[in-house]
């Protein structure tokens, strides 16, 4: 993962703008708080298809970036499968930064 992107995933965790587990994100991209989708790139299949057709069919962005434990060592946690960021202008930030 990108380090600046890191940082600034690291600073939304510090600001509440973040969403952890496969469940609460899955209900964040429902419920139109989901601004961006981080999934890990060593998520199961079946976790990877879940997340990423709900996040095509609620138009969510959905990055994959590197494994569970830069994803999670990045909001100061252990392994994070998916991660979602709930603030706009830090959801545009990071996903500039990944792609």
């Amino acid at each position: 993962m990108n380090p600046k992107a890191a940082q600034l995933l690291g600073l939304a965790m510090r600001a509440r703008k973040v969403i952890t587990g496969e469940e609460m994100v899955l209900q964040a991209v429902r419920s139109g708080q989901a601004r961006l989708v981080l999934l890990a790139a060593d998520a199961s299949e079946n976790t990877a298809k879940k997340v990423q057709d709900k996040c095509s069919y609620y138009g969510v962005s959905c990055v994959t970036t590197s494994d569970r434990y830069s994803l999670g060592h990045a909001i100061g946690k252990d392994g994070r499968v998916t991660v979602a960021v709930t603030d706009g202008k830090l959801a545009e930030s990071i996903q500039r930064l990944l792609t």
